[in-house]
């Protein structure tokens, strides 16, 4: 919650806070997490896998940094989070709900178990660590910042991938849902959607020579996003900049949606 106006750099100045983020330990999280931490924030960090690389990056921008492992396809890994990140001793001023799965299958074969599997992760546990950590900002009337990562797909249908579709148009009516409710609350609740960028989820993609031809036809930047390239929507929405911005999905996206 900002404590004031600010001007120049300072709107943009996240010293002091902490953020956070899942899905932290490769790709989009990883690359959010590096640039929250250059602005200064504190990065509570949430993973499958080791963080190491991220660890390192972060350390770059002297700031503190936890590694919480949790699988967020299970409800359970909600309350084990929050005790782990209340365990560092700092207040959660960001979230950033970045942690996704895909499945690509035609709609025709898609079977119940990919549907579930990604439902789970990209919009059931979300929702509920967002609910939890809003809980907590409501509770001592400080406010906070949320990001959701959304997609393309929040706006498109795309091919192939009915549960991501879906996981993510519903995450982009979850965040106008909460912005509705949390916004007089000092709580700014926004999303990002990130475009085709160089990621493990893209890997096909990529790897199909037709896919990726059509794909970067259609970019008017004329290439794949890299991670780094997420990261100042990120600070954006993080910081005191974005102070009266509730409810919005914004695009990074090369410029896609506009052609």
């Amino acid at each position: 919650m900002s404590n004031g106006p600010k001007s120049g750099n300072a709107l943009f100045d996240l010293s002091g806070r902490t953020a956070l983020v899942t899905g932290a330990n490769t790709g989009l999280g990883q690359a959010v997490a590096v640039a929250l931490a250059e602005a200064g924030a504190g990065i509570v960090a949430v993973g499958r896998s080791a963080m190491t690389e991220t660890a390192a990056l972060v350390a770059g921008a002297g700031v503190p940094f936890h590694e919480i492992r949790a699988d967020l396809s299970r409800m359970d890994a909600v309350p084990a989070v929050m005790e782990q990140a209340a365990a560092t001793g700092s207040r959660i001023d960001i979230l950033v709900n970045n942690a996704g799965i895909i499945r690509r299958a035609d709609a025709i074969d898609f079977t119940e178990a990919d549907w579930d599997d990604v439902m789970n992760v990209n919009l059931k546990t979300t929702f509920f660590l967002t609910q939890a950590v809003g809980r907590a900002m409501i509770a001592d009337g400080l406010g906070g910042k949320i990001i959701n990562i959304a997609s393309l797909l929040s706006f498109q249908g795309g091919i192939r991938i009915p549960s991501y579709t879906a996981s993510k148009s519903g995450l982009a009516g979850l965040t106008r849902l909460l912005a509705c409710e949390w916004a007089g609350k000092g709580i700014n609740v926004n999303a990002i959607a990130p475009g085709y960028f160089d990621t493990n989820n893209t890997e096909a993609l990529r790897a199909d020579p037709k896919r990726n031809t059509d794909i970067l036809a259609r970019i008017p930047a004329g290439h794949w996003g890299q991670p780094k390239e997420l990261g100042g929507a990120a600070v954006f929405l993080a910081s005191a900049a974005s102070d009266y911005v509730h409810g919005i999905v914004l695009p990074v996206d090369g410029g896609w949606l506009a052609r």
